[in-house]
């Protein structure tokens, strides 16, 4: 994980105005919009926090759930107060702006998403699925709720929304296992270091090359 490109922000530097507005806070969620990502659990939840917080949604992704995801928010009634972004590459820049990153997926082998939002100081909502506990800290970095629970998801959702002291302790510990944890600088030379006793010599990954006229 690349901690400085995945920082908090202010919102000023994420220009956040262009999403909320003021008093609103943004919920996030970023996959490839597979089934197993659970979409359209991500707008339930948000439609229950919107009844209790003033928010709104941002979905950054595209695939096979983008247009039930549509259909279960105009069902539901908040479909002004969800933005679909499609993919973005500068992920990072709409990342630092969310307030709580929601990730309900039944199947996540790691959960790459909730690392860069918990590297951005972003608390993470998630299921309790595959490798997701062993990343987020139930009740530090964020919560776990069981595969589907809508309700549970919200119910946390609003708790961490609506108690600024817990958001902001949540946000600083996502922030420190990131870059304490999963730091690119400190996880490359460990796997160098492990395949090395492996091998029984050293190993040192090539850098990349550059071009005798790039260091002019």
């Amino acid at each position: 994980m690349d901690t400085t490109r995945f920082a908090p922000r202010t919102d000023r530097s994420c220009s956040k105005e262009q999403f909320v507005k003021k008093g609103e806070r943004l919920l996030l969620h970023i996959s490839n919009f597979r089934p197993s990502k659970c979409v359209t659990d991500v707008v339930r939840v948000f439609a229950a926090v919107r009844r209790e917080v003033p928010s709104r949604l941002l979905l950054v992704g595209d695939g096979p759930e983008r247009v039930p995801s549509r259909e279960a928010a105009d069902e539901l009634g908040v479909t002004k107060w969800i933005r679909w972004l499609g993919q973005r590459d500068a992920v990072e820049e709409v990342m630092g702006c969310a307030d709580l990153f929601i990730l309900p997926s039944r199947n996540e082998s790691f959960g790459l998403a909730a690392l860069e939002a918990m590297s951005s100081g972003v608390p993470v909502i998630a299921a309790a699925s595959e490798g997701l506990p062993e990343l987020i800290r139930n009740g530090e970095t964020g919560y776990l709720l069981p595969v589907g629970d809508v309700e549970g998801m919200a119910r946390r959702s609003i708790e961490v929304l609506s108690d600024a002291k817990r958001h902001a302790a949540m946000g600083e510990v996502s922030r420190r296992v990131a870059i304490e944890q999963y730091n690119v600088e400190k996880i490359i030379p460990t796997y160098e270091d492990f395949y090395g006793r492996v091998l029984g010599h050293p190993v040192r990954i090539p850098q990349p090359f550059t071009p005798p006229d790039a260091l002019a």
